[in-house]
């Protein structure tokens, strides 16, 4: 059963869950999907401090692996060859029991990653508008899908081709250019009602 907050839902700003009281029943790592520029590594960041875990990014933990960017990968090996790597390193992590993993936004979209993920995490997924994302994705020349194109087009598409596997997420928040605490505090609540 998915949990879908909004950051204009009454549900949202009203009876705020205790982090500390969480943390002491949150027995999974919390995992963060969604597209790309949505704020998953900002984000994550931000709510492992709240809830005093770990942070990982899939796509850090795979250049360190890898020696390499997620760029150079693409450009090396092609996006089959990263995913299979971020299929490992998702795994691995899971295992770990990590306490909030930020993903790649096409992880969740790999079946057996998302198998995984919804059996031994807590997903959360974090979504935006386009042009929102548009804006977060043009800071930064480092998102290989997007150099193809119009990114406005691009994330358009990746929006739609991926909209149903990011909704089988346990928990749906849809952020906005408001302070991140607000999305933490809102991830939080959440994860707090949906255990």
């Amino acid at each position: 059963m998915t949990q879908s907050q909004s950051s204009h839902s009454p549900s949202a700003t009203s009876g705020r869950a205790s982090s500390g009281s969480l943390a002491a029943r949150l027995d999974r790592p919390i995992v963060l999907v969604g597209l790309m520029g949505v704020g998953k590594t900002t984000v994550g960041r931000r709510l492992a401090e709240a809830l005093k875990r770990s942070f990982v990014d899939v796509d850090h933990e795979i250049e360190r692996a890898a020696d390499r960017t997620v760029s150079e990968i693409f450009a090396t090996h092609g996006e089959a060859y990263f995913r299979e790597g971020e299929r490992r390193v998702v795994a691995r992590l899971m295992g770990e029991k990590a306490g909030v993993i930020a993903t790649g936004g096409g992880a969740f979209i790999d079946a057996d990653t998302r198998a995984l993920i919804l059996d031994k995490g807590v997903a959360v997924w974090l979504d935006c508008d386009l042009d929102t994302l548009v804006e977060r994705t043009s800071r930064r020349n480092t998102r290989p899908l997007l150099r193809g194109g119009d990114p406005a087009k691009i994330l358009a598409d990746l929006k739609e081709q991926r909209s149903d596997s990011y909704a089988q997420a346990h928990i749906h928040i849809v952020t906005d250019d408001g302070p991140h605490h607000r999305t933490v505090s809102r991830i939080i609540e959440a994860i707090d009602a949906w255990l």
